[in-house]
């Protein structure tokens, strides 16, 4: 075992001795290796950083969600011209499925909003997201408060004239002062403030904090879908536990015969489920892991041919001491692991070199972009490092073995 010790630690040495005798070279070669991690280590950060983002947007909203509406989220088979004449999902359908579908533990009708100015005394703001929701949504996403409180039932029904901001639109438009109790103008009309989200950062379709939220029956007493178009969506909660699919053949069932819609004839309407929602940004964040690892896999394997490259001509220049070494009695896995260990080093320092780039990057990338935080996980760090050492082993095995193979005799005379 000793014996073994010796051997790693003597050729060791003599790996950082030729490494540090040549230090263009032994740059040139940590270069590549550098850039390799680099540009896999940044990207796996990257898309693990947007990942975790989106996960914690998601983290307050039940995977089996629905939204009954006349759209589809996602791909269908349904032709544009009968998606075009589907009715619009109206108020009652609300109070219907919430009166006669079983095992919901919450649903709100929405109305999709278009942009609006809201205005304060001399402050404007143009294009804030007001979404009018009823008060349900409270139990069914992740919305915190931070100031205020959220509009109860009483004031989602009666359509009470008020409104809940982001965080942003509050800070811009009354600063360090409180907004409680003030009122606002959006739609053209006034809007009592009484409550106020926390600062929730950049999130799936924008940031919270730049929206608002008003009683869906409010905006129904000037805007209809009916009348004006406005596309409007049933928001369904099931209770944790139930059959899923059980869950949605009973909706579409009683839905269906609500409609009036007879045995053959085709839904008006979409379920959207959440879940399909989410397997496909976990299938998106997939592709762009593999995209990452293909597109950085050739700068890594660059990296790995260059200091293939180096250790066959440290192997040539160094023919005439490796003779003498075993001429003095140095067996072969001495002069193996001697250029095995002087590819690992260098794959390593570069692999090394490499992470730290990534990590200042990561620091500045943070400031910059605001409340996206990028992380560079310990998993992904030690990844980086195993990398870089399996390409310094993959790298130089070949030139150690030649080396290692080498006749003395024949090695001193090229040598010489």
């Amino acid at each position: 075992m000793l014996l073994y010790l010796r051997l790693f630690k003597e050729s060791f040495s003599f790996a950082i001795n030729a490494l540090t005798n040549n230090k263009l070279r032994t740059f040139l070669s940590l270069l590549g290796v550098t850039i390799g991690i680099f540009s896999i280590i940044a990207v796996l950060a990257a898309v693990d950083s947007l990942d975790r983002n989106i996960q914690d947007q998601l983290s307050g909203l039940d995977k089996n969600t629905m939204y009954l509406t006349k759209f589809s989220f996602g791909p269908t088979d349904v032709p544009r011209w009968q998606r075009d004449n589907f009715p619009q999902t109206e108020y009652d359908d609300f109070e219907f499925i919430r009166r006669n579908v079983p095992d919901i533990e919450a649903s709100a009708y929405v109305i999709f909003g278009s942009p609006q100015t809201v205005k304060y005394g001399s402050e404007t703001i143009a294009g804030v997201d007001i979404t009018p929701v009823s008060n349900e949504i409270y139990e069914i996403e992740n919305i915190k408060i931070d100031q205020g409180r959220f509009y109860s039932e009483s004031e989602s029904i009666n359509g009470a004239p008020v409104i809940v901001l982001g965080h942003s639109v509050a800070e811009n438009l009354f600063g360090n002062a409180n907004p409680i109790g003030k009122q606002i103008r959006v739609y053209g009309r006034k809007l009592t403030v009484i409550g106020v989200m926390k600062k929730m950062g950049m999130g799936l379709g924008g940031s919270p904090d730049e929206k608002g939220y008003v009683p869906s029956n409010f905006v129904r007493r000037f805007q209809s879908g009916g009348v004006d178009g406005i596309p409007g969506a049933v928001i369904i909660k099931p209770r944790k536990g139930v059959d899923m699919g059980a869950f949605e053949g009973v909706l579409k069932q009683k839905f269906r015969a609500y409609r009036g819609l007879k045995a053959g004839e085709p839904d008006d309407f979409f379920v959207n489920k959440m879940s399909g929602f989410t397997d496909a940004i976990d299938g998106i964040i997939g592709t762009m892991n593999i995209m990452g690892w293909i597109i950085s896999g050739f700068s890594l394997l660059v990296g790995g041919f260059g200091i293939a490259n180096i250790m066959f001509v440290s192997v040539k220049e160094r023919t005439n001491l490796i003779g003498i070494q075993k001429s003095l009695g140095a067996k072969n896995r001495f002069i193996l692991f001697q250029f095995l260990f002087e590819a690992v080093i260098l794959a390593v320092i570069g692999g090394l070199v490499g992470l730290f780039f990534v990590w200042i990057v990561s620091l500045i990338a943070s400031q910059f972009t605001g409340d996206f935080e990028f992380v560079l996980s310990a998993g992904n760090m030690f990844l980086g490092f195993m990398l870089s050492t399996i390409i310094g082993l993959v790298s130089g095995v070949i030139p150690a073995i030649s080396a290692s193979k080498l006749d003395p005799v024949e090695a001193i005379r090229t040598g010489m």
